[in-house]
């Protein structure tokens, strides 16, 4: 079973009977029942036999109710400067029994300082024809964490009774395939894959895609990442991404034997490169290195770099590890940053908007590290980011630049890294799956 959800539809629970008094009442089949001491009874969890012949006798009773129609579903969110009580009135239920509900509820949480944007899910019966008169409470629901919940339900009787239900949490590896068809972050959330699962796609795939110009609709994709689940199937916490494949580039993740943990493809070859081939997630790039007409002074010059077009505030990240050489105001570029790496080689970043907090000269960051934003600050028609490579002092395009390659693995760690390899590829034969690896408390 399903709990509680007005926004859910009926057909995926049992014929609409849910929709009313029994959908209040069923959300206990699919989790766990802690009665809750208040004001009002708390009742003793049942078993399935027993749930579902009680859900029949609620549907019976909902449907013998005289002049009232069927529940139907009101979410709710409170509103900035809302109370609670006020919330639940403009769902349709009168004063009186808006407050005894806000009464029940603090028995198991504090009614008084609640946040805007907090959901509640409310079932309702309205009177028939034309009547009017108040709604009537058949059920309200509020999620109080990712995993828990608490439910005011109509008894019988008609008095109100509170209960909180906690889901069981499991750790899972998840196996999540597709094709892409509009943005990365969109495709893959209709596999299954968080934002902050695609979040580490996207960076690991910086060092040799370019999403703007290698990637097009119908490429496949797959994705193995841990998550932690509940009973009901929602993710709460999105865990290591263990493999994944865009274009036939396959990587998978590997501890070392100094504990670092990095990506490599196949052959156990580091997929870290020395820098990285687009500093801006999801950049594109709108002007080339070599002679162009610069937009503002009217005249060809050689462009010593490449554009990027990105809207202001987009992060901007340090291309490989390295130490910040110059972050202040310089000439035509604006605001500015340079970082110098190992072996000769520097990268540069201008018309940004601003640094990233506590970004000074002389500190050293790491590939990936957030460094600036993206702006239009200099002489610039709007905002992108510029971005320099040199080598020995002399500017190189970025584009094609024979960049150091990272690491190869070799010897036993060779040998462990194609024992966790022959797993992954294992769990990608049988498809789209979730294994469950423990239960979490």
């Amino acid at each position: 079973m399903q709990e509680f959800d007005p926004r859910r539809p009926a057909a995926r629970l049992l014929p609409k009977l849910l929709v009313g008094s029994a959908a209040v009442v069923a959300i206990a089949l699919a989790v766990k029942l802690v009665p809750i001491e208040a004001s009002t009874p708390a009742g003793p969890a049942l078993n399935t036999a027993e749930m579902t012949a009680l859900q029949h006798k609620a549907f019976a009773q909902a449907e013998a109710q005289p002049g009232l129609t069927r529940a139907e579903n009101v979410p709710v969110k409170v509103r900035p400067g809302e109370t609670l009580q006020g919330a639940v009135q403009r769902a349709g239920v009168e004063a009186d029994e808006a407050a005894i509900v806000v009464q029940t509820l603090a028995g198991a949480m504090d009614t008084v300082k609640i946040k805007a944007g907090m959901a509640l899910d409310i079932a309702l019966a309205r009177p028939r024809g034309d009547r009017g008169g108040p709604a009537r409470l058949i059920g309200l629901s509020l999620r109080t964490s990712p995993s828990s919940a608490i439910t005011v339900s109509r008894t019988f009787d008609g008095a109100l009774r509170l209960r909180e239900l906690e889901e069981e949490v499991r750790d899972e590896t998840t196996v999540a395939q597709g094709e892409l068809h509009g943005s990365l972050f969109e495709s893959a959330a209709r596999a299954g894959a968080t934002p902050t699962v695609t979040a580490q796609v996207v960076k690991l795939f910086s060092h040799k895609l370019d999403f703007s110009r290698d990637i097009k609709a119908g490429d496949n994709f797959s994705l193995i990442f841990d998550r932690k689940v509940t009973e009901s199937g929602r993710t709460i916490e999105a865990g290591d991404l263990e493999y994944a494949e865009i274009k036939g580039l396959r990587f998978y993740r590997f501890e070392r034997n100094d504990g670092g943990v990095d990506y490599f493809d196949e052959t156990g070859k580091n997929v870290r490169g020395f820098l990285l081939r687009t500093p801006v997630d999801g950049a594109r790039i709108t002007s080339s290195f070599g002679a162009r007409r610069h937009p503002i002074l009217g005249y060809t010059r050689m462009h010593q770099g490449i554009d990027f077009g990105a809207g202001t505030g987009t992060p901007v990240l340090a291309a490989g590890d390295g130490v910040v050489v110059e972050a202040g105001r310089k000439g035509g570029y604006g605001n500015w940053v340079k970082i110098r790496h190992n072996g000769g080689w520097e990268t540069g970043y201008a018309h940004l908007s601003r640094y990233a907090k506590g970004l000074k000269k002389g500190q050293r960051v790491k590939q990936g590290q957030l460094v600036a934003y993206v702006g239009s600050t200099g002489m610039s028609t709007g905002p992108h980011l510029h971005y320099e490579i040199f080598n020995g002092g002399r500017r190189v395009n970025p584009v094609g630049a024979k960049i150091p390659q990272g690491t190869v693995l070799a010897g036993a760690e060779l040998n462990r890294f194609r024992a966790k390899k022959n797993q992954i590829d294992t769990m990608l034969a049988k498809g789209p799956s979730s294994v469950q690896l423990a239960s979490a408390d």
